[in-house]
């Protein structure tokens, strides 16, 4: 048990472990963030494994680093931006199969009816770009693919939004801890970074929750007022009533 519970946690604090994994299984780390990557956008049930400060932290590891670990910059773009992309597409497949099907089960510990809902919120801000933007936004970016398939979204449409939004996510990730991540300030503080990073990431979810909880307050304000007398129409009653009278 104690070994699954440490396996659990190299899961989800790999870029915690990964200059370790780098130094003990070389080019198969690879494999394992293609792994981490592919599973994080194309499996409904695993939104919980690290995404951007993963990327972040692999970036880190592609310039010479205290630690001796080091990835190729090429390689991990390429591979990773195609672990994106294949996610995705497995997850659009799912949703398109087997959609309907899950959602009409009940919640369950990893498929949660709250992330559907954050996810179509985005669909009616955003339309189709969704499948970009969402890959900055943690648990949506795993659900929007999903929704596309099960709402039956053309292939050659989704794939297109796929493709740009897969690249550009791992770019910019990758990129960003390859140029930044290796600065003394960075470093001395990395943690902080990484937390600052997951934290940016949720807040369009936050906000999203916010303006829901807000509407939907003053819906109910406005539903309340309308229950008095006098109000939603009522007090033109009177006054129509008064030109009847005046015309006779």
């Amino acid at each position: 048990m104690e070994t699954l519970f440490h396996v659990k946690d190299i899961i989800l604090h790999l870029n915690k472990y990964l200059p370790g994994i780098i130094l003990n299984y070389g080019s198969w780390t690879y494999g394992i963030l293609f792994a981490v990557i592919f599973c994080e956008t194309g499996l409904v049930v695993t939104p919980f494994l690290p995404g951007d400060s993963l990327l972040f932290a692999t970036g880190t590891l592609t310039t010479p680093n205290p630690y001796g670990a080091h990835l190729n910059l090429g390689v991990a773009l390429v591979l990773l931006s195609a672990a994106a992309i294949l996610g995705d597409a497995a997850n659009y497949a799912i949703g398109y199969f087997f959609g309907s099907r899950l959602l009409a089960r009940k919640n369950s510990r990893l498929f949660k009816k709250e992330y559907i809902d954050r996810t179509h919120a985005f669909y009616e801000k955003y339309g189709k770009m969704t499948i970009i933007l969402a890959r900055f936004v943690p648990i949506v970016r795993t659900f929007a693919p999903f929704l596309a398939g099960m709402g039956r979204m053309r292939y050659f449409e989704f794939a297109t939004y796929n493709v740009v939004g897969g690249v550009a996510w791992i770019s910019l990730f990758l990129l960003a801890g390859h140029f930044f991540g290796n600065l003394a300030f960075v470093q001395k503080n990395f943690s902080t970074v990484i937390l600052a990073i997951i934290i940016i990431s949720i807040l369009p979810i936050v906000f999203e929750y916010l303006k829901h909880r807000y509407s939907a307050k003053i819906d109910s304000t406005k539903a309340n007022e309308c229950t008095t007398p006098g109000c939603c129409g009522g007090a033109a009653e009177p006054a129509e009533s008064s030109n009847v009278h005046s015309d006779r």
